[in-house]
């Protein structure tokens, strides 16, 4: 399987689709943990995704001064729960693993207890806080890897709206890339404006540079409530005005967050093809309340209908993709 998702990723291809969830909170009850995953693994068995992400979730109230609308209570690590509760998945894992809290000794230490991982994704401190209390950086953590040898799928995380405000996201993106990452994930997006600008900027330094781009798999979640669009705009994702207002009046905000969150993903998948570049989707729920995590199982097969034709094409070949 680990071979499979490596081909695609390597092969450029775009329409990979990928499915994230956040394991259980560790003070939920043994036997409730049992029956989550098992509902996990029925829901999740029969889609085509490539590849099943688990969220390291940290604590980031350093990251902003706004009160988090969620009260933040630690999950069982990710990969604990995908050896040991999700095992019966037949589909690639990519764990998550924030370097956040841990020197380099303790993350070398993490590392040798699981060379079994079939990809991960490092994900740096939220904060200046939390990266001066240990010394320890994301490229420390990469450099960790590289020394140990590991042959594990790297992938890293990009942010549009970090781009937005420094305008470098995309040569953050390439650095990541000469220390091993083979693919990005991004924050959720809403605004299609910030990743047009990001995918452009991309798009011609791998040109201008004569380097091949790797692939961006773009996060797309539903949104059920006020609660949680305010949670969204917590977690740094951007939300354009226009958007925040269609959602906030809507007659049913839950159906019109699928509605937008599925244009957006026919846009991407246009411009990605104008330019060549590989691309393709992670769903997520922000949220545990099981209308929004059905509502993002529903925006996981539009995009897997979006994906379809191209799944089984050669890499880089044009084709629009019809509004949804």
């Amino acid at each position: 399987m680990k071979g499979t998702l490596q081909h695609k990723i390597n092969s450029g291809k775009s329409g990979i689709v990928f499915y994230s969830l956040t394991p259980p909170k560790i003070t939920t009850e043994s036997e409730k943990v049992t029956i989550i995953a098992g509902g996990q693994i029925d829901r999740l068995k029969d889609l085509e995704i490539d590849g099943l992400i688990i969220y390291d979730i940290q604590d980031e109230s350093l990251r902003t001064d706004k009160e988090r609308p969620f009260s933040f209570i630690p999950t069982i690590s990710p990969e604990i729960y995908s050896k040991e509760l999700l095992a019966t998945l037949p589909v690639p894992k990519i764990i998550y693993k924030s370097i956040a809290n841990h020197t380099r000794e303790m993350f070398a230490d993490w590392l040798s207890r699981n060379t079994d991982l079939e990809a991960t994704v490092f994900v740096g401190a939220s904060s200046q806080q939390q990266l001066q209390a240990t010394n320890f950086s994301l490229s420390d953590a990469y450099q960790v890897k590289r020394e140990m040898g590991l042959d594990i799928l790297l992938g890293g995380v990009a942010i549009p709206e970090r781009h937005t405000k420094k305008g470098d996201e995309h040569l953050r993106m390439f650095s990541k890339m000469q220390n091993g990452c083979n693919f990005f994930v991004s924050q959720c997006i809403y605004n299609i404006n910030e990743t047009k600008n990001v995918m452009s900027d991309y798009h011609y330094h791998a040109l201008s540079n004569d380097t091949r781009p790797a692939p961006v798999i773009f996060t797309l979640t539903p949104c059920g409530s006020l609660k949680t669009l305010q949670f969204m705009e917590w977690l740094g994702i951007e939300v354009p005005k226009w958007v925040y207002n269609d959602l906030k009046y809507s007659k049913d905000i839950l159906q019109s967050s699928i509605h937008t969150a599925t244009n957006i993903a026919g846009e991407i998948l246009n411009y990605a093809a104008s330019k060549n570049l590989p691309v393709g989707f992670n769903i997520e729920s922000v949220s545990n309340k099981k209308d929004e995590i059905n509502a993002a199982h529903e925006i996981l097969e539009n995009v897997l209908h979006l994906v379809k034709p191209m799944r089984n094409e050669v890499a880089g070949a044009k084709k629009a993709v019809p509004a949804y």
